[in-house]
């Protein structure tokens, strides 16, 4: 099993959302953070002063799904999160060794 972590920008999360679930991706953990890349924030203008922000509003999602729905989980949400534009996030992937489901006790795949 793996789990993919993928931080986006806030406005591509529903098209994400639809395109993981058109390949039957249902479970997922979604939170709302702030960060900064290679664009390193920008500057803004609030009552005639200029000011600097950090850290930009991103959308986090992580999935935990079999190795051979990792590429199909990618290339969804690759081709939904992608604007062409800095900024538009990345994707880790990273090893599950186990997933237990607290209510039934169940492990790892039918735990998902």
């Amino acid at each position: 099993m793996k789990k993919i972590e993928a931080i986006i920008k806030p406005f591509k999360m529903d098209d994400v959302r639809e395109a993981l679930a058109d390949i039957d991706i249902t479970g997922m953990t979604v939170s709302e953070v702030k960060g900064f890349g290679r664009q390193k924030g920008h500057t803004e203008l609030y009552r005639g002063a200029e000011y600097m922000v950090d850290f930009l509003p991103k959308v986090k999602i992580e999935l935990v799904v079999n190795k051979e729905d990792v590429e199909r989980c990618i290339e969804a949400i690759m081709s939904t999160a992608q604007t062409g534009k800095i900024g538009d996030g990345k994707i880790f992937v990273m090893p599950v060794e186990r997933v237990i489901r607290i209510r039934t006790g169940e492990e790892d795949a039918e735990a998902v």
